[in-house]
């Protein structure tokens, strides 16, 4: 696995590519965004819920201002809705008078328009005499108590020295509106709940979306490619970019853009609430705001830092761990362990601290904010106290800034997070686009479908082809193989034997030249129908972790006593019938639950099954048991009936009955002859043939004839 690589910023062009693949779910998109925006508003009408049940039916007091003195005084700044007319005078809420400056204030004190005691109005009727205990016409010859037909104000000092009940029962409107309050603020929480679980549920709709696009696209991608790129690329890393990056994908989606629009929209709808709310108090609460903003900058570029040498550590230790596991064999074979366990310990240190570095960096930064929030708040209850004492704010405005500046302070810790997960999804965008940018496929441009079977004549007509430039595997080759013959190409490790068989299937094509197939160049074939025509069966056995029956069919319509036709006639069927669920048995991960033989013989029974024109057998009988090598050359022998084939070995002896054998070196036809004219030449096949059987010139004759 390769290191993580993340970028030094944002990038819009990686991140404008990367929305493309979020508008097909743009409507979940949207309705997420207005779930957000109602659920942000719920949240910060909570604090206001709270501010207009305490001002206006907890501690709610009136002031009273004299009509006939108002009249001769201009009332700058004074919000009378919500006054009571009793008498000759207005009763305005306490809470209105916060707008009037302390001076305009006190020059209407001292004009006689504002009188400085503070009343309690509340309904009045007949029947609310008579909780008054025989007090009232007392109370009202003090001018305690004030009257009109449908209101009375007392003189809020004289409420401690009334009875519990005759205060509950002239406070019985105000319990009434609490209770609506309550109500409202239990609303609101529901509210705030529905919503929030539809902006998560959605966004996490939308990320699971985008992963599941990319990755089929990625995937699609990928196994279109040229089988050089594949080659070229470690598979941990092809693997790394369909999952690893794609779900840093996923998490931009669902924990980043939503919750940073999330927060952002939380902060800036807390400032608007408080300077709304009121915006002396406001302007205090933003001088505190630069220290934290500074803080915030600074903790975000460390811990930036820290999550980058996390990330690499875990990538190092990752891929010495699926190094040293794969290659375990070789650990224990050369007394390893301890040295290996050595190297692993230094770099699980590594990790550790690279680990204990970030919550280092979190375990500062979160208690810093915590105390930035904690002065804050004080510095606001400092300042609020004295303007509640002046009457420039009331209570219940000091109570919902002290919730919205916590409001404020909750997002600040996660927005330093989120940014460093914005650029670690970045980058593994950045990756997943340069992997879909680079095409490097073998072109698909040929539209031939041969209207009968073909019948398997190939030639080779100058045929020159090089993995690198300048560096030939196959130099100036031709050769014409008749339908239904059988070729056996031989020669020494490197000379181009296998890259025939990849020319053939065009998983690489050819620089000069032509290869055709009854007299069609293939790469006028389309390809899917010519790797049906030309089908491989290679050295190394590939089996899915699947069923037998999968593995043979590959997607194929067979019937069963087809597919047991065919597993006898490559006499697979002795030990699947021996096997628990027989076909259904499913191979474990390299088919490692059986043996290398019967794996061969399986991949047999899968070229049958497809029923090719023509046969590659590369090293196909290598690498196999005495006890299966006989049931093999059967199941060759059933194969390459009325077939075109071409055999690739360096078993000698299992191709002395090919029609002719291409004797290969340094990518040219050296020899081309049977068996026997071959061995008679006493050129480079001879010397093949001796050097694998130790053989002398007289008794390679004798074993000829």
């Amino acid at each position: 696995m390769e290191d993580e690589k993340i970028i030094a910023g944002y990038d819009p062009t990686i991140m404008r590519r990367l929305l493309r693949y979020g508008r097909p779910y743009r409507m979940m998109i949207a309705v997420a965004v207005v779930a957000l925006l109602f659920g942000i508003s719920s949240e910060l009408l909570l604090p206001v819920v709270i501010q207009r049940a305490v001002d206006n039916h907890l501690v709610v007091k009136y002031a009273r201002i004299d009509d006939a003195a108002a009249a001769r005084v201009e009332l700058r700044s004074l919000d009378t809705s919500g006054a009571v007319s009793i008498g000759g005078s207005v009763y305005v809420p306490d809470n209105r008078l916060v707008a009037v400056s302390g001076v305009d204030r006190r020059q209407l004190e001292a004009d006689g328009v504002l009188d400085s005691t503070r009343y309690y109005v509340f309904p009045f009727d007949s029947d609310t005499v008579a909780l008054f205990d025989g007090r009232f016409d007392e109370l009202t010859a003090d001018r305690g108590v004030h009257e009109s037909r449908t209101y009375a104000a007392i003189d809020a000092s004289m409420l401690g020295g009334l009875s519990q009940d005759t205060l509950r029962a002239i406070r019985s409107h105000d319990l009434e509106n609490l209770v609506r309050y309550a109500g409202l603020f239990v609303s609101l929480l529901i509210g705030v709940l529905v919503f929030t679980f539809c902006q998560i549920y959605l966004m996490a709709l939308t990320g699971q979306g985008v992963m599941k696009d990319l990755r089929s696209e990625l995937f699609s991608h990928t196994v279109a490619q040229r089988l050089a790129y594949l080659s070229g690329h470690p598979v941990g890393r092809l693997v790394t970019r369909v999952t690893n990056d794609v779900e840093t994908i996923n998490q931009l989606f669902t924990e980043v853009l939503i919750n940073l629009l999330r927060n952002f929209a939380l902060m800036l709808g807390s400032l608007v609430t408080l300077m709304l709310l009121n915006w002396r108090l406001g302007l205090v609460t933003i001088a505190t705001l630069p220290a934290v903003l500074l803080l915030t900058i600074f903790f975000r570029r460390r811990a930036r830092e820290a999550f980058r040498n996390v990330r690499l550590w875990v990538s190092r230790v990752n891929a010495f761990l699926s190094e040293h596991l794969s290659g375990m064999s070789i650990v224990q074979l050369f007394v390893q362990e301890e040295r290996v366990n050595r190297q692993f310990t230094e770099r699980n240190d590594k990790l550790l601290n690279a680990n204990l570095s970030e919550m280092f960096v979190f375990a500062v930064f979160r208690p810093m904010i915590d105390l930035l929030s904690s002065v804050s708040i004080a510095v606001v209850v400092y300042f609020g106290a004295s303007f509640v004492t002046s009457g420039l704010v009331s209570l219940g405005i000091l109570i919902a800034f002290v919730n919205l500046i916590r409001r404020f302070y909750q997002p600040v810790m996660q927005i330093s997070e989120q940014f460093t997960i914005l650029q670690s999804a970045i980058a593994g965008a950045e990756r997943v686009f340069e992997m879909l940018d680079t095409v490097e496929r073998i072109p698909d441009t040929g539209t031939y479908v041969p209207g009968n079977t073909p019948s398997g004549k190939l030639d080779f007509d100058h045929v020159t082809f090089a993995y690198k430039a300048d560096e030939p595997v196959i130099r100036d080759m031709t050769l014409s193989i008749d339908a239904g013959e059988t070729i056996a190409i031989v020669g020494y490790t490197g000379a181009g034997k296998t890259t025939i068989a990849s020319l053939l299937t065009r998983l690489y094509d050819i620089q000069h030249g032509s290869i055709r197939l009854d007299g069609v160049d293939i790469r006028e074939y389309e390809r899917d129908t010519l790797r049906t025509l030309i089908q491989p069966i290679q050295q190394d056995v590939f089996l899915f972790s699947d069923t037998i029956r999968n593995n043979i069919t590959l997607g194929l319509d067979i019937d069963d006593d087809r597919l047991a036709e065919i597993c006898t006639m490559v006499q697979a069927d002795g030990f699947i019938e021996r096997l628990p669920a027989r076909y259904d048995t499913r191979l474990t991960e390299g088919a490692t639950n059986i043996s290398t033989g019967q794996r061969q013989l399986l991949s047999f029974a899968r070229v049958l099954a497809h029923d090719p024109r023509i046969i590659i057998m590369d090293e196909a009988t290598a690498s196999i048991d005495t006890e299966t090598e006989q049931l093999i050359q059967i199941a060759v022998e059933r194969l390459m009936e009325n077939r075109t084939a071409l055999v690739i070995a360096h078993r000698l002896s299992t191709i002395k009955n090919a029609d002719r054998i291409v004797v290969l070196s340094a990518g040219e036809i050296v020899e081309l002859g049977t068996h026997e004219q071959l061995i008679a030449r006493r050129g480079h096949y001879y010397n093949l043939y001796r050097l694998q059987y130790q053989e002398s010139p007289a008794s390679s004759n004798t074993t000829q004839r």
